[in-house]
């Protein structure tokens, strides 16, 4: 990286992100109380209240929002008439899953082949730490140019929408002329990106009920309506037979205009195993960016180990539906739901609960914040120009906001590039793209304080 004073700065840093990111991965913030302990959340909420004070941030609060949950707010006034960015982080994680997969301690930053590893070191805790990096590094080297606002969510991996909420009856406290979503990532470790748009989501919970009660498959099985056959059939009608998501009336074929996703590097990135096929049809980048995507991630049955010969009377699922822009969500579910009514065979008993839903999100890519945000990445990246991605991931609260301030500019980074394998196991963030993408933010604000009086 080509050396100028904030860059300078943020390198001589690194080691302090580096034990506050260990101390903030180390809380284990999943904000479901079923899987761990609330004052686990809590703790790691207070955590970043501090590190705020500690920055001299004006009215920080602990935001008790209406999914039981706390999100983190601050305010670093700016210089007079400057403009205000809200910079935005999560420090909810997504639970390890298979904790004896992990190499080292899934809430234990480790170092290890010159990356750190830990839930939550990219996705998102070290987007809060890349927000601290920058405002730092421009404290030392003349003051921060603009008014900052800093929002930290503690339930946005659960999709409960809490902060969405209080946004919405507390209209006022995130008002700002360019809002920086540290939740993305770029398409590719070294290279920059900013992500354009966001597919959206819901999450549904389906039970099946056929039986009173379970029943020995001998005497019964072939004609009582076996309640886990009924689901897996119900669960298979939601794919055509190369893998093509197919809910009824769901549009399928969207084209993905933009920048392109090698399917040799896709079949890398997530790791398919030799000779499996992808599934879908059309660019990687029309499946992943452009078209709806439907994902069973769970299914309530026994489990093989102890399984008894019965035929079951109840099975459940939760499902999740990933919806492109230009998709309204509210109506894809009533789609989905009519298709599982639809395809629930022998006339089971069908039960449905909308657990989380968001709408997707498209920026407006020819903003003034984008072109500062180009010439800001450009020095943090020599030789390298900003490059704009979809991502096939959601953020919920991008829609709340662009509905509350539509006239404000939005831009999405983040450290979630392919390698930090973020929501799986060995989770990881690459300290390289930590220090460069806080040199890309410090250097933007800058960029986009002269833009404004300019």
């Amino acid at each position: 990286m080509s050396q100028n004073p904030i860059a300078e700065t943020i390198a001589s840093l690194m080691p302090r992100a580096k034990t506050e990111l260990t101390e903030l991965v180390a809380f284990q913030s999943v904000a479901d109380w079923a899987q761990f302990p609330k004052s686990e959340s809590e703790a790691a909420a207070n955590w970043v209240a501090e590190a705020l004070r500690v920055e001299g941030f004006q009215d920080v609060a602990l935001l008790d929002t209406p999914d039981g949950t706390q999100s983190v707010y601050g305010y670093l006034p700016g210089p007079e008439g400057a403009p205000t960015v809200l910079l935005y982080a999560h420090y909810d994680v997504q639970p390890p899953l298979d904790e004896a997969a992990w190499i080292s301690p899934a809430f234990e930053l480790t170092e290890r082949d010159g990356r750190w590893y830990g839930r939550g070191a990219a996705d998102c805790k070290g987007g809060f730490i890349m927000h601290l990096l920058a405002l730092r590094a421009l404290k030392a080297n003349g003051g921060v140019p603009v008014g900052v606002k800093v929002i930290v969510e503690g339930s946005e991996e659960q999709g409960t929408g809490g902060l969405q909420q209080y946004a919405e009856a507390n209209p006022e406290l995130l008002a700002a002329d360019t809002i920086v979503i540290g939740d993305a990532g770029n398409f590719r470790t070294g290279l920059p990106t900013v992500t354009a748009t966001l597919r959206g989501m819901t999450l549904l919970k389906v039970k099946i009920d056929t039986l009173g009660g379970n029943l020995h498959s001998g005497m019964f099985g072939g004609v009582a309506p076996d309640a886990l056959a009924a689901l897996i059939q119900t669960l298979a009608s939601l794919r055509a037979a190369d893998g093509s998501t197919t809910v009824d009336g769901l549009g399928s074929d969207a084209v993905w205009e933009g920048l392109q996703y090698p399917e040799a590097d896709f079949r890398a990135d997530a790791k398919v195993l030799d000779g499996v096929e992808l599934i879908g049809e059309g660019t990687i980048a029309d499946r992943l960016w452009a078209r709806p995507a439907v994902t069973v991630l769970g299914i309530d049955c026994p489990p093989v180990i102890g399984a008894t010969p019965s035929v079951h009377a109840s099975a459940g699922a939760l499902i999740s539906l990933r919806v492109p822009p230009g998709v309204d969500t509210t109506g894809a579910i009533k789609l989905l739901e009519a298709h599982l009514v639809a395809h629930t065979p022998w006339s089971a008993r069908l039960e449905i609960e909308v657990v989380g839903q968001g709408q997707p999100f498209q920026a407006d890519t020819n903003s003034p914040a984008y072109a500062s945000m180009a010439a800001a990445m450009r020095v943090a990246y020599p030789g390298q120009e900003m490059q704009i991605s979809g991502m096939g991931g959601s953020i919920p609260l991008c829609n709340t906001l662009t509905s509350l301030y539509p006239e404000a500019e939005m831009l999405l980074i983040g450290l979630s590039e392919p390698e930090a394998q973020i929501h799986a196991v060995n989770e990881s963030v690459s300290p390289d793209e930590l220090e460069r993408l806080s040199v890309a933010e410090a250097l933007f604000l800058v960029n986009y304080a002269e833009s404004k009086r300019g």
